[in-house]
């Protein structure tokens, strides 16, 4: 029985035959000539769908699997982090580069974050977001780690999730002021992650210990 294949970043779709793929793209910031360079693909192998995804990805679905080497080849980009137990594309909203209610800068921001973490391989899947504003668009408080901001700088959250069994994330820091220091403080819960011995969504690790105990944990 055919089945995901990570290595090449390919979902098997509903009809148990074909494969959906789906390239990285940080933030879901592009330009024309990818985009083109996309469909081209799409129109070649001749695939059912072009979806954009909620993690910010344009997925191709329906294809082959004798053509997912020759549709990455022609792609010339990495596979976005769909699947596998690793650290998925990080959702960004437009922040201060794009939106008039922006507060902080949530681009510049998460495409650091998504340059250092994306795919690294972790002991459960994990999710993160950064918004601008706490309007919170990219859902920063249903993710394992998000990073809001508001008029008084960043605030880091954790324990988040939308899955089966939905939790709101807790604050691990009330208030941050640089892109640097929050890069500090999530490379602490990152390391705690890989480090504490346990296979669960960081989520749950947040919600069995608590948040008080997490943060003794993390930050000392």
């Amino acid at each position: 029985m055919k089945k995901d294949i990570l290595e090449k970043g390919a979902i098997l779709q509903r009809d148990k035959e074909t494969y959906a793929i789906a390239p990285h793209i940080p933030g879901g910031i592009t330009d024309t000539a990818t985009l083109r360079k996309i469909c081209d693909v799409a129109d070649k192998y001749r695939v059912q769908a072009v979806k954009l995804t909620s993690a910010q990805r344009i997925a191709l679905v329906g294809i082959r699997e004798e053509d997912l080497d020759n549709a990455w080849k022609d792609l010339n980009q990495t596979p976005g982090a769909a699947i596998g137990l690793c650290v998925r594309s990080v959702k960004i909203c437009p922040g201060t580069t794009f939106c008039k209610r922006g507060v902080m800068d949530s681009v510049g921001l998460g495409l650091k974050m998504d340059a250092i973490y994306h795919a690294m391989e972790l002991p459960n899947k994990l999710k993160m977001g950064v918004a601008g504003c706490m309007l919170s668009c990219s859902e920063v408080w249903v993710k394992d780690i998000g990073v809001m901001g508001t008029p008084k700088g960043w605030k880091i959250l954790v324990g988040g999730n939308s899955g089966m069994r939905p939790r709101i994330a807790d604050v691990l820091v009330e208030e941050i002021a640089t892109d640097d220091e929050v890069l500090a403080i999530i490379d602490k819960v990152i390391n705690y992650y890989k480090t504490c011995g346990k296979k669960e969504r960081l989520c749950r690790i947040v919600e069995q210990i608590g948040i008080d105990e997490f943060r003794k944990a993390v930050l000392g």
